[in-house]
């Protein structure tokens, strides 16, 4: 399994094969805190190889950097098709947030595991407003 892309962005959509990423950042400036983010999304491209089956359990947790989850986790199942011929294929993901909330300024992380294993991680960085 490999991780093509994981990003948190403005938006994003996944149709036809295709991922659309507008707005990639990792940093989220707030004015106070609590922080309300009103919208964002996340967005993940993994490429599995046949031999790895079709299916995979997903699980993202938004954390703060003392591992207390920021939001609830989100678990989620693909289930990949793989032609006869074809040696790997690609599942396109996107988790929309709302009204993200977070409590306390510092680094963030979010975390990626498939099949219970984290994966990935990028960071998510919360600073005050100049």
């Amino acid at each position: 399994m490999r991780v093509e892309i994981f990003s948190i962005c403005d938006a994003a959509t996944a149709d036809g094969g295709k991922l659309n990423i507008l707005g990639g950042f990792d940093t989220i400036w707030a004015g106070v805190i609590p922080a309300v983010h009103p919208q964002c999304a996340l967005a993940l491209r993994l490429r599995f190889d046949s031999s790895e089956g079709a299916q995979h359990g997903i699980v993202v947790n938004f954390v703060d950097f003392d591992g207390k989850h920021i939001m609830p986790a989100a678990h989620g199942t693909i289930t990949l098709q793989f032609a006869p011929e074809q040696k790997s294929a690609s599942a396109n993901l996107v988790l929309n947030i709302q009204m993200l909330r977070i409590e306390r300024l510092g680094e963030h992380s979010i975390d990626l595991l498939v099949d219970g294993v984290q994966v990935s991680s990028i960071p998510l960085f919360v600073r005050k407003s100049p």
